[in-house]
Formats: structure tokens, C-alpha cells, sequence
């Protein structure tokens, strides 16, 4: 059965620094068992924070990052190398500078991409490539609306099945984006939820609650759920 926990720590810079660390602990206890790990990154600031502070771990040393694959939960549908990207935030904040084996990057299609502007196709195409992966962790933002990934409340996108989806007319810009969908967001290991800052706290206290209107209520690992949290985000739970 799945346990949730939750963590709040002081502040957004001693959050990114934990998460960096229970990271970079989770790959290689990974490794340790499955000879690699399978990472799901997310976007936004703390997620930049994250992985400048995973550069800078000397624990990070003890990874084999050849054996690493790396997903994205979310991205938005907009030309490579934009730097709206997630994978463009990623990849200047710690992926470039790692020696990973780059057939092991799996980013999400942009819209300059094989399938152009049809964000259907592209979706469809991510999808495909995953095949089944076992993901080791999963990691979400929380939006002030209680989103995760690209499925935002009351969204008729965020109810779609499959793999990989196709996000249209999103509240927040761009209104396009390709998002995994609740269930496979579902089917990791850990799903760890991070969120900093006053405007995060009502829907982290309502998710918390388990308002599930929310997608973030409902984004919980098959093992474990880890809400990870500063004090302002943790001040309505």
C-alpha cells in the first residue's frame, strides 16, 4: 500500500538543496538494485534550483549517469532549444554539463519537430517510445490552481487516456503542451510533489485535504507519495 509523507522544510533554497539530495540518494540505490535508474523531471524554478544543487553535490559522484534515463512529466509544445522549455531549463541548469548518454534523454517533441505543430502526433510519438518504463521518481510542481504536469482542474484535456497527451487551450501560456497523462503519472514508484512559496499554500492545503478536483491530489505513487514543501507553501495543510 502507498504512504504519503510529508516534509516541509524553512525555506525554497533549503527545499531545492533537499530534493537535490534525496535525488541524487535515489539514483544511486537505484543503480544499486537495477543496475539504472529512470527520472522524471519537472519544470519551473525550485525544479531549476533542484538540479543546479544536484551539480553540486559530491554524492552525485557515485552516479553512473550513463545509466540514467530522463523524462520530462510536462513540456511546452514550442519550438527546440525555446527557452520556455523544460528541457531547455534542464539542460542549462545540469544536464549539459553531465555525461549522460544522450539515446537516454527522452524529451518530450517540440513543435519544430517530425510531427510539426500537431501536438496529437507529437504526444502520440512520445507515447510510443516510452515503451514500459519503471519509473523510479517521479517529480511534480504544484500550480497555485492545484495542476501538476499540464492537467489543470476542471481541464477536459487532464481527463484524457493514454500514455502521453496532447494539452490544448491551456489556462496558463503556451496554450499548447504535451503532458503523461494521471495515469501514468500513477504508475511510478515515487511521486514527489514539490511546492515553495505563499501562493502554493491553499492548494496544497486542499490537495493535503483531498480535494480530489485537484490533479494533485490525485498524483500518488504505487510505493510512496512525497509532498516536499517550504514553510509558506506548507502554512493552509
Amino acid at each position: 500500500m502507498s504512504e504519503t509523507v510529508v516534509v516541509v522544510v524553512p525555506d525554497a533554497d533549503v527545499l531545492a538543496a533537499s530534493v537535490a539530495a534525496r535525488l541524487v540518494t535515489k539514483i544511486i540505490d537505484a543503480q544499486a538494485v537495477r543496475g539504472r535508474a529512470d527520472i522524471v523531471l519537472t519544470g519551473g524554478r525550485v525544479a531549476a534550483k533542484v538540479l543546479r544543487a544536484v551539480k553540486d553535490l559530491p554524492a552525485s559522484a557515485a552516479i553512473d549517469w550513463s545509466r540514467v534515463d530522463l523524462y520530462w512529466g510536462d513540456e511546452r509544445f514550442l519550438p527546440a532549444g525555446d527557452p520556455d522549455r523544460n528541457e531547455t531549463q534542464a539542460r542549462e541548469a545540469l544536464l549539459d554539463a553531465l555525461p549522460l548518454d544522450p539515446a537516454r534523454i527522452h524529451a518530450m517533441p517540440a513543435s519544430d519537430g517530425p510531427d510539426g505543430d500537431d501536438a496529437e502526433a507529437a504526444a502520440a510519438r512520445y507515447a510510443g517510445g516510452l515503451g514500459s518504463p519503471t519509473f523510479d521518481v517521479l517529480m511534480l510542481g504544484v500550480g497555485e490552481d492545484g495542476h501538476v504536469a499540464s492537467l489543470f482542474p476542471d481541464h477536459p484535456d487532464a481527463t484524457k487516456t493514454g500514455t502521453a497527451i496532447a494539452v490544448h487551450n491551456s489556462p496558463k501560456p503556451p496554450p499548447t503542451r504535451i503532458s503523461l497523462s494521471m495515469a501514468t503519472i500513477r504508475s511510478a514508484q515515487e511521486v514527489w510533489l514539490v511546492a515553495a512559496g505563499p501562493d502554493k499554500a491553499v492548494s496544497v492545503g486542499a490537495a493535503l485535504g483531498g480535494d480530489e478536483s485537484l490533479p494533485a491530489a490525485r498524483a500518488q505513487g504505487t510505493s510512496r507519495t512525497l509532498w516536499l514543501l517550504d514553510t509558506a507553501a506548507a502554512a493552509k495543510r
